[in-house]
């Protein structure tokens, strides 16, 4: 098959020197190859190479996983473009929620919060047109697997309670997002170099002021309650406008101050060794 400029993809993927459908690119950056404005700005005007990859047979929302390149460097990445709203929706633990929206709106809404709070948690992500539909596309995350695969492997951190408390501040993460898809850990990854990535937030913001009772930690982490405390709202609502409904941010509001009140509180009674790290 030829692209516009009438060179054949098999001529592209030899040149950039990407893998093909089902095999993994050598030698690439394990983690996130590309973060914050750097990555946004390649996700924004890099072309697609070769044709896209149905890479999920157990996603629901038949995510693609592409090869994009600027002219120098050539990446992997998802687009997404699933924008519904469910009457009732029975999660894999057998919770059912009602009108819980999966969006790919909530991806991108995700990233922005965490380059706001300086995270690095979550692989960025832009909208983009791509294949005639408008979805996300977000940074792949390369060299990576996830939770559930790395318990089946046995694989274990070298730092046990740096990746403990990784997993612990992306769980906390997952309750300021009110991600109702918590239970899946399919949606925490981690990386050959054991770094946490938090992934698929399509079903977060719900708008629920209420906080996850499964997500509620015995301790918390200092840089992201400072993350936490440091958001400005007007900015938070101004970057997350083209995403989110107002009851949407009103209720990730609400979640961030009794996020904040709550790990106060057991500071208070427990004092600061036996509560943050």
């Amino acid at each position: 098959m030829k692209n516009a400029l009438g060179v054949t993809f098999g001529v592209l993927l030899a040149m950039t020197g990407v893998a093909t459908a089902g095999e993994e690119d050598s030698g690439a950056t394990a983690g996130l190859p590309l973060t914050g404005q750097e990555a946004v700005d390649f996700l924004r005007v890099a072309e697609v190479v070769g044709e896209p990859e149905n890479f999920d047979t157990l996603a629901i929302t038949d995510p693609l996983r592409i090869h994009l390149s600027d002219g120098t460097r050539t990446l992997r990445a998802v687009f997404k473009d699933e924008d519904k709203l469910y009457p009732s929706f029975r999660y894999g633990d057998g919770r059912e929620v009602e009108r819980a929206k999966d969006s790919y709106k909530h991806e991108i809404a995700a990233s922005e919060l965490d380059l706001l709070m300086d995270l690095d948690l979550v692989p960025p992500c832009v909208e983009r047109k791509m294949f005639s539909r408008t979805g996300s596309l977000c940074l792949w995350v390369e060299g990576a697997r996830t939770e559930d695969e790395r318990r089946k492997q046995g694989l274990e951190p070298p730092d046990p309670e740096r990746f403990n408390n990784d997993m612990r501040e992306a769980r906390l993460f997952q309750q300021f997002i009110a991600d109702l898809d918590f239970s899946n850990i399919r949606n925490l990854i981690v990386d050959d170099d054991f770094r946490v990535h938090k992934i698929d937030s399509s079903m977060a913001f719900y708008p629920d002021p209420g906080l996850i009772g499964e997500l509620q930690p015995s301790t918390y982490s200092r840089r992201l309650l400072n993350a936490l405390e440091s958001l400005d709202r007007d900015e938070v609502n101004e970057k997350l406008k083209p995403w989110l409904l107002k009851t949407q941010s009103k209720g990730l509001w609400a979640r961030r101050d009794k996020i904040l009140k709550r790990a106060k509180n057991l500071v208070a009674e427990h004092g600061e060794d036996k509560v943050l790290y």
